[in-house]
């Protein structure tokens, strides 16, 4: 067989057949999700506005939140990865970090997150998105191809790109995500899957949701000021405030994870989310802007015409309720509350200016604009993404520079304080759980790359190797030269024996992931006569 054949046999075709099957039904399920998040939101806002004249009402309430927290707490020991938020979660995944049970997942997900959306609980629905996207992406390897599981991460990612950009309607910002966030790494195997889940999920996206009066974009159509050289100051001023405020928030969420998660370890989890649900329906019955997934914010910071002491409480209990579900394990989102709470800061900021430099009422949603855009940079740590995302969701070319700006200064600001995005945050939490519950035990071997294995004409940097995973030095099949390869571009041939060494939970689980990229085989137990027998056999086979 050719090696180009070779090629798009092996790789290219079941990236696109695995990429396309996994965008197309994560596009069709996000879609059905985001349908009936809508109507569970508007249900919700309208029980809110009928039980604040029928208070008697609110101790049955009280009972059912009760039962719901018992119920999911239940829920949470049985399949850990459906509680938090889904962006985190479906990072481990990806990376390798934590395993999980792809179906039970799904249906957990898209059922206990709409739950959060019927209490009124201030998380949203694209983590849901990008987890059951992450969830699809293993279920369609899992039962199309079984006998692949090599393919299951690729899968993976791109569903989870595909759940970012129908939820978001930003594609590129989908593929980046992958990129910037979920491996931090270039790969065009990466890049390959994702860009075709994503265009895959748009397609059926853009058909089906002007039919069910779904929009595509997260942000309603908006009008945005181009800014000149001389309003430089206002990219610099906005980058240095939202950046400011990320360092609190990231730091309040330290305090805050650390108090119910240690100091409050031995409370039973369904009482902390009884309080969380408590707080909010106590919140809610104050104002419904307070709580929920955070889209009206959008609508009321828009309009301009919400005090400065009103909105400086509506930031404090929305990034309150928003940490405390978010530690305390609810399910949900934190994506577009973080959005939210971007768009109030910089509501905030556009308010002073006009009150205090006398700035035009014009320069209101360019504010708007790059506050949010600053925020997935500095709390999320994602710069070329929020690049990205700005210029796909507001559609404002002619600002390019200034939103660079502003990302990078707000950017910059959280790198002097040494603080991390909150999905790391997150992630260095789920990785602390497993600790504490597994052995991790570091292995040192020697695999030898398979005739007809996955890895077989690979470059190393497109291979998502198992979790903690090191390539110390490969020794080529046909020069038994020893090298290190720095920078992943080492294509490997078979019979190269390579030297790892990898930290994991499972060695067991751990042992089949690697042995699905290089092949089966039992090296390890192997004399040196042995294993230069082995090398021949294949090197004979390569010149066959």
């Amino acid at each position: 067989m050719g090696k180009f054949k070779r090629h798009f046999i092996n790789l290219i075709f079941p990236a696109f057949i695995f990429g396309s099957i996994t965008g197309i039904i994560t596009s069709l399920l996000v879609i059905l999700y985001k349908l009936l998040a809508n109507y569970v939101i508007e249900f919700s806002k309208n029980s809110y506005d009928f039980l604040k004249g029928n208070l008697y009402i609110i101790p049955l309430i009280l009972i059912a939140f009760f039962g719901i927290a018992l119920l999911f707490s239940y829920l949470y020991k049985k399949e850990s990865r459906v509680s938090g938020g889904g962006i985190p979660s479906a990072i481990a995944l990806l990376r390798g970090i934590v395993t999980f049970k792809w179906l039970r997942t799904l249906i957990g997900v898209f059922f206990m997150s709409l739950t959060s959306f019927l209490i009124g609980v201030p998380l949203g629905n694209e983590g849901p998105s990008v987890l059951m996207g992450t969830a699809i992406g293993k279920g369609s390897v899992s039962m199309f191809a079984k006998k692949h599981p090599v393919w299951s991460r690729y899968a993976m990612t791109g569903g989870a790109c595909a759940g970012f950009a129908v939820a978001t309607g930003a594609s590129v910002s989908g593929v980046l995500f992958a990129i910037e966030e979920a491996h931090q790494r270039i790969s065009p195997m990466i890049l390959l899957v994702g860009v075709i889940s994503v265009l895959s999920a748009q397609i059926v996206s853009q058909i089906l949701c002007p039919v069910l009066g779904l929009s595509v974009s997260l942000f309603p159509d908006i009008t945005i000021t181009v800014l000149a050289v001389k309003d430089v100051w206002i990219a610099l001023l906005v980058g240095v405030i939202v950046g400011l405020f990320a360092v609190a928030f990231l730091k309040y969420y330290h305090v805050a994870n650390n108090f119910f998660n240690i100091t409050l370890k031995k409370v039973p989890h369904s009482i902390k989310i009884f309080i969380v649900y408590a707080l909010t329906l106590a919140i809610g019955l104050v104002s419904f802007s307070f709580i929920s997934t955070g889209h009206e914010i959008f609508e009321l910071v828009l309009e301009n015409k919400i005090a400065i002491y009103a909105l400086v409480v509506l930031l404090l209990v929305r990034t309150s309720l928003t940490l405390l579900a978010n530690t305390n394990k609810v399910t949900g989102g934190v994506f577009v509350p973080i959005l939210a709470l971007g768009a109030i800061v910089a509501s905030i900021i556009g308010k002073c200016m006009q009150e205090w430099f006398g700035l035009s009422s014009a320069y209101y949603t360019a504010i708007l604009m790059l506050g949010i855009s600053a925020c997935v940079s500095s709390m999320m740590k994602m710069p070329l993404t929020a690049i990205v995302f700005a210029l796909e969701v507001f559609g404002s070319v002619d600002n390019l520079l200034f939103i660079i700006i502003t990302v990078a200064i707000s950017f910059v600001i959280t790198e002097i304080f040494g603080v991390n995005g909150i999905n790391d945050n997150i992630v260095d939490n789920i990785i602390k759980e497993q600790e504490e519950t597994h052995e991790r035990m570091v292995i040192d071997r020697k695999v030898i790359i398979q005739k007809d294995s996955f890895a077989e004409n690979m470059h190393s940097k497109d291979i998502l190797w198992p979790a903690n995973f090191f390539l110390l030095s490969i020794e080529e099949s046909k020069s038994h030269h020893e090298q290190i390869d720095n920078q992943g571009d080492k294509q490997f041939d078979a019979g190269d024996i390579l030297h790892i060494r990898y930290a994991t939970f499972d060695e067991k689980q751990t042992e089949e992931e690697l042995f699905s990229i290089v092949g089966e085989q039992h090296f390890e137990s192997l004399s040196d006569d042995e294993k230069s027998k082995i090398v021949k056999d294949i090197e004979k086979q390569n010149v066959a």
